[in-house]
């Protein structure tokens, strides 16, 4: 005798289950999948690609019971995501210059940071230039950095998201954590600093003030500018303050004669610069700054149109 199928009635209240269960953790997986990838367009794919497999294994078997569905979630998202750097990875090596993540840029106030539920800020306010850094790791160290450094699992629940002993993420954990921490001290600078020195940075730098560009930017400075290929900029980060400014005000008198508007986002939880031609994203500039606080050390600016399509002006408040 052939096995009956399941009732469609249980298959439907199976899949409203997961759909619900799926929406209920979808900021934490975007968080921590873009957190490994820094890109918005392949965390988007690996979600769906999460929910193909979530969706599928709940109408295969409606009635089996997934005792956390969070934990579940969590391993098939990190494992789709550890694939997609493979492509990533490909992509990478006919990328035309310098490649930077793809920023998220929240909605613009002069207030208090916005709630850590706004979509755009949903990456546990990782910073550009961390993100920098992490690009340096293998992708197994920079998971097991994510889940442990930035969301806080213990050795033992990363060992089961990854399938490896505790032995083995305690040893990739103690290597990234040291690759992360030389390029990179552990400090961050009050938003209020920050927003002045990105104020003063804009404003010397349309201005073409050399002497307050020379003042404002750190000695050992460095630049970095993303267009792929489809914007100018250099091919190679500009490194020192004499270089940087030059490459400064030669682009802002380059740029004199568009339409530009300035306005000030938070980028990965940072206050940075978007930059629009009419209602067009033209640029995000994101600076990071010495552990003095007083002078930028690394000037991000991201021209790529690919990497600011979500980006809109009409969000700004």
């Amino acid at each position: 005798m052939s096995r009956s199928p399941a009732p469609q009635a249980g298959i439907d209240e199976a899949l409203n289950t997961a759909t619900r269960l799926f929406m209920e953790h979808r900021e934490l997986l975007f968080a921590i999948v873009y957190n490994m990838l820094g890109s918005v367009a392949d965390t988007e794919d690996v979600l769906q690609e999460t929910w193909l497999s979530w969706s599928g294994s709940r109408s295969r078997a409606p009635h089996k019971e997934i005792g956390n569905p969070r934990a579940y979630l969590v391993r098939v998202a990190v494992n789709h995501a550890l694939k997609r750097r493979d492509v990533i990875s490909r992509r990478r090596e006919t990328y035309v210059g310098p490649w930077l993540p793809e920023p998220l840029v929240a909605r613009a106030t002069d207030g208090p940071p916005p709630d850590a539920a706004d979509p755009a800020v949903r990456a546990e306010s990782v910073s550009m230039a961390m993100l920098v850094v992490l690009e340096s790791l293998t992708p197994l160290e920079r998971a097991v950095f994510v889940l442990g450094e930035v969301f806080g699992y213990a050795h033992t629940e990363v060992a089961e998201v990854l399938d490896r002993s505790p032995a083995a993420v305690r040893q990739l954990a103690h290597r990234a954590r040291q690759h992360v921490h030389a390029r990179r001290p552990l400090y961050e600078a009050h938003p209020r600093v920050r927003r002045e020195a990105t104020e003063r940075f804009v404003e010397a730098a349309l201005g073409g003030d050399i002497g307050a560009l020379m003042e404002i930017l750190a000695p050992d400075v460095t630049v970095w500018t993303d267009g792929g290929g489809k914007t100018r900029g250099a091919l190679r980060p500009v490194r020192g303050r004499d270089k940087a400014v030059r490459f400064i005000t030669g682009g802002a008198r380059q740029g004199g004669g568009a339409r530009l508007d300035i306005a000030y986002r938070r980028v990965n939880g940072d206050d940075s610069v978007v930059v629009f031609d009419g209602t067009s994203p033209f640029a995000v500039m994101v600076m990071d700054l010495t552990q003095e606080g007083d002078r930028i050390s690394d000037v991000f600016i991201v021209t790529n149109p690919d990497k600011l399509t979500h980006v809109r002006k009409d969000d700004a408040v």
